[in-house]
């Protein structure tokens, strides 16, 4: 996984292999996935009985890129009590009368918790930017409204971790005939997903730019390398637990008088 340090210069995803492991061999990342997977759970066990901290996963990623596939992953690993998963489609008529930010402010995860946005409020700055959806001077000042988001977020103790899974134009075609040649897989195909594809440069550039433009110190963009997919959800695991051990989740300790209670809970006959 590598750092977007975007506030020390322009950010290109082209300078990225989206096949690269970063040294990481095959045959480790099954053994060490287990080893996070035990980890993970009292981390986050830990965070949900502090309740003073928050996880907020921003997943980004073309279609195909396995931002569900790291969703599934990622709960695996951890108790579901504590962890949302909000996915986001297009906004609804009632959401475009608010404030593009609206509707995600509303998910935001409670102390204690992990919350998953599968998509999010770049697509603001993405879709927004590859279709045309708004004028170039509002898209602009969205980078700034997000980036001051994330750092009333930081000041809240919520902790974004921001992810975007990269992968190739060559992997993504691959996937896509696997699903149009699984009869059980079709389902997740639409005809709209070619037609994405013919905007793949124009992606790629917004991606770019949100890369460059909202990685900021407090809320640092980490590149995903998504071809390989063992090493893709061995790289998410990775990250989501060095953010936890950074965050280091104390477990409260209540003043009882143990003793005492102990007294009240004879053996049973």
């Amino acid at each position: 996984m590598l750092k977007a340090r975007a506030w020390k210069g322009q950010v290109s995803l082209a300078d990225v292999d989206p096949g690269d492991r970063l040294g990481v061999k095959r045959k480790k990342i099954a053994p060490a996935r287990d080893k996070y997977g035990r980890e993970l759970l009292d981390l986050q066990e830990r965070l949900y009985a502090e309740k003073k901290q928050a996880i907020l996963i921003v997943l980004q990623g073309l279609d195909t890129s396995g931002k569900d596939g790291t969703v599934r992953h990622v709960m695996a690993a951890m108790n579901p009590q504590g962890v949302h998963v909000r996915p986001f489609m297009a906004p609804s008529a009632t959401e475009l009368r608010h404030h593009f930010l609206w509707r995600f402010k509303k998910e935001l995860p409670k102390p204690g918790h992990i919350t998953i946005f599968n998509r999010s409020y770049y697509e603001d700055v993405l879709i927004a930017r590859v279709k045309k959806l708004a004028a170039l001077e509002v898209i602009e000042s969205r980078y700034e409204q997000i980036n001051r988001f994330e750092a009333g977020l930081v000041r809240s103790n919520v902790i974004p971790l921001k992810i975007c899974l990269h992968i190739s134009n060559e992997e993504q075609r691959q996937r896509l005939l696997a699903r149009l040649n699984t009869p059980e897989k079709r389902w997740k195909f639409s005809p709209s997903d070619i037609k994405e594809r013919g905007h793949w440069d124009e992606y790629q550039e917004a991606f770019n730019m949100l890369l460059t433009r909202c990685s900021t110190p407090v809320a640092p963009w980490y590149i995903v390398p998504a071809d390989d997919k063992p090493f893709r959800d061995w790289a998410v695991s990775r990250l989501l637990l060095e953010t936890l051990r950074a965050m280091n989740p104390r477990v409260p300790m209540p003043k009882l008088n143990v003793a005492s209670l102990i007294r009240q809970l004879p053996p049973v006959d």
